[in-house]
């Protein structure tokens, strides 16, 4: 399932997420607290389905799903290791195995780092600075599983 991204129940569901109040969010649209509310109902259904194709699709066994953060934490079965699902604003919906990575050799260092710290942002969690993606990870999902 592709998330609707660029439609206006994403934005509401991201303000959300961001910690803005649903009457705010209504407020600032010039809409009613009651299509808000309605509307981040309908993006809820869709980030959780979402959340759930992705576990299926990736053989990930689901132990929690917080769609309004939207987060999907389980352990992925042929890697026996636990895993997360989460959706980016930026990068669309992610997944991240726990593992230790060589990431100094590997082709997708930057694009790691640019994630991670993209992610955290977005949830507006403050990781270390580090050269090091793997702990950047850990870190930040130590953080975004207490949020759960």
């Amino acid at each position: 399932m592709v998330l609707p991204i660029n439609e206006k129940q994403f934005e509401f569901w991201r303000m959300r997420r961001s910690g803005t109040p649903n009457i705010i969010i209504a407020k600032l649209l010039g809409i009613s607290r009651q299509a808000v509310s309605k509307a981040l109902l309908g993006m809820d259904e869709k980030i959780e389905s979402a959340l759930r194709e992705m576990a299926q699709a990736n053989q990930i066994a689901i132990d929690t799903i917080n769609a309004e953060r939207g987060i999907l934490l389980g352990r992925s079965i042929p890697f026996a290791t636990p895993a997360i699902i989460f959706v980016s604003e930026k990068h669309g919906v992610q997944v991240w195995y726990d593992h230790d990575g060589d990431c100094g050799a590997c082709q997708r260092y930057t694009d790691c780092i640019e994630l991670l710290w993209d992610y955290a942002n977005e949830l507006k969690i403050r990781i270390e600075k580090t050269a090091d993606p793997t702990k950047m990870a850990e870190e930040l999902f130590m953080k975004v599983k207490a949020m759960v």
